[in-house]
């Protein structure tokens, strides 16, 4: 994994020591809210409904244990004793002390971690898809790519204060699993006309009140070009993005107010004037610097099938359901991608608590060449696990609460903070999610069920990703009371899409019914073992919408 080099210790260091001054300034009564608050969110602390909360940036997902155990370090004595991962691949701390911020910030940057630009209007942290470099039929690795614009964007002077804040996401394979096109800019990693990587680069995707799916605007752009195209789309953007409207100032409403063959003219022309493109032609040899921080660790040469793996599989039957949904294959013969469930039923969605950190850790120091990944739907990953180990992983994630066999099923849901932590929430989220994880426990259920993923918003700034579930689950104020719209058909996924509305909202204590009925219809219609979108895509929205609101 990437290691900081002189300039990023300069910058984090610095960074510290300035805000450092800033809150004991606020401390001091020398700075109102009101001037405190920009310069906090320039350090990811935002003030939330009982407390601040502090978003840590972890880059494309990737943590080594040392920096878990420093995210378990906090947790355990500057909070309550656990942090929240969430849909950027970020952690939240949600009841952090303004005095202890400056503590934590330092803590955090001796293991190379930082709080920079997790939020205000510039370009927040590059998500990666969680199996970067461990997948078979990958293209590049993402990673290499998103720590290049890492490193463009930190700071970038002209991008520090754009309409909107800005999200980048970057896959290296067909299967998108990093929901590259709800992004302002989505990168799919392509091969090029001469074999080496190129880029199809997507703008304009988004959800919040206006949900929309990106547009392709450069195929196949060479290596060396891709900083001087994302910014020629960065130059579109900031000299039309509306800064007039905060509701319109995303670049989706600017590429859907424009077209998006329009807009992507507007890119190529710019691309085409050179100007400070000169200066951002990616030499072969920086390329070829950050690609070796992340070359393929030691693996060891195995058979394809280990005998140990085959026969715990064959003896214990948790092991083996566990097995079913949390495993993944990996591109090398003799290991697998351990999935981590943040999702125990009944429980909180993207929680972790600092002993589950720390050995979490563990694991991933004993068993995964010390290398843990985030997911941005809430959960973790151990990408280089021996088929050989993966029973005495399982073990250990049980023992910790951490192996709950529910990947891709309807307990696994992505959950936002909503209205127990949002002041922008209208409706609680956490515990919708937990009463329906509950109704849903049988796991022989969940697993005939299939692949289903819900999604759960507090509030229309869609944090829970609602707009592309299959089921999305959208909290509403009616008259003060909480109500909850369901949407059906969304998908984050290569065929991304935005879901449909199903009809009037249903009160807290109708929801879970109304998924249930939702769930009971499928089963009804689907054929030959389809998942729930596939049925969906084929019969439309009429039959679900005529057994919720016959009987509602």
């Amino acid at each position: 994994m990437y290691r900081y080099d002189e300039f990023d210790r300069t910058i984090v260091t610095e960074r510290v020591a300035e805000f450092s001054g800033q809150v004991q300034r606020r401390l001091a009564g020398e700075l109102t809210e009101d001037e405190f608050k920009p310069l906090r969110l320039m350090n990811g602390l935002y003030l939330q409904l009982h407390a601040y909360m502090l978003r840590v940036a972890i880059p494309y997902g990737t943590l080594s244990s040392a920096q878990m155990r420093m995210l378990a370090h906090v947790a355990r004595t500057y909070d309550k004793g656990y942090g929240h991962f969430t849909t950027r691949q970020n952690i939240q701390y949600n009841w952090p002390k303004l005095k202890d911020v400056p503590d934590i910030l330092a803590d955090l940057a001796t293991v190379e971690m930082h709080a920079i630009q997790t939020s205000g209007n510039c370009i927040r942290n590059v998500t990666a898809d969680q199996y970067a470099g461990a997948a078979a039929g990958e293209v590049d690795d993402p990673r290499i790519w998103s720590e290049i614009l890492r490193q463009w964007s930190t700071f970038h002077p002209e991008y520090s204060f754009l309409p909107r804040k800005f999200k980048i996401a970057v896959t290296g394979h067909a299967h998108d699993r990093a929901a590259i096109k709800v992004h302002d800019i989505g990168i799919v990693i392509v091969e090029g006309d001469n074999g080496a990587p190129a880029f199809d680069i997507y703008a304009g995707g988004g959800q919040g009140r206006t949900p929309m799916i990106a547009h392709l605007v450069g195929a196949k752009i060479a290596a060396q070009d891709l900083l001087h195209f994302i910014d020629a789309i960065m130059r579109v953007y900031n000299m039309h993005g509306r800064r007039d409207n905060l509701y319109k100032a995303r670049i989706k409403i600017l590429v859907h107010a424009l077209g998006a063959e329009e807009f992507a003219r507007q890119v190529h022309d710019e691309f085409a004037k050179g100007g400070a493109g000169d200066d951002l032609e990616l030499p072969e040899g920086e390329i070829a610097r950050i690609r070796a921080y992340f070359a393929p660790p030691a693996y060891e040469t195995l058979a394809a099938d280990d005998p140990a793996y085959t026969r715990a599989l064959a003896d214990d039957k948790a092991f083996a359901y566990w097995a079913r949904t949390n495993l993944a294959a990996h591109k090398v013969p003799g290991y697998a991608i351990v999935n981590i469930s943040l999702k125990p039923i009944g429980g909180i969605a993207g929680d972790a608590s600092d002993s589950q950190m720390d050995a979490i850790a563990d694991l991933a120091q004993s068993f995964s060449f010390d290398e843990v990944r985030v997911t941005h739907e809430q959960n973790l990953v151990l990408p280089h696990v021996r088929q050989t180990d993966l029973y005495e992983v399982w073990k250990q994630l049980d023992a910790i609460g951490c192996a709950t066999p529910n990947i891709g099923l309807i307990s696994d849901m992505i959950v936002c903070p909503g209205l127990d932590y949002c002041d922008l929430a209208n409706a609680r989220s956490i515990s919708i999610g937990q009463i329906i994880s509950e109704r849903f426990a049988d796991l022989d259920k969940e697993h005939d069920i299939g692949e289903l993923k819900i999604k759960i918003s507090g509030c229309i700034n869609a944090c829970g990703h609602h707009h592309v579930g299959h089921i999305g689950i959208l909290g509403v104020d009616k008259k003060g009371v909480e109500n909850y719209q369901i949407s059906l058909g969304g998908a984050a996924d290569e065929n991304a899409a935005i879901g449909d509305i199903v009809g009037p909202a249903f009160t807290e204590d109708k929801i879970v019914w109304a998924i249930e009925t939702i769930v009971d219809t499928y089963l009804a219609l689907r054929k030959d073992g389809e998942r729930f979108i596939d049925t969906y895509r084929r019969t439309g929205i009429e039959p679900f919408k005529e057994t919720l609101y016959a009987a509602a």
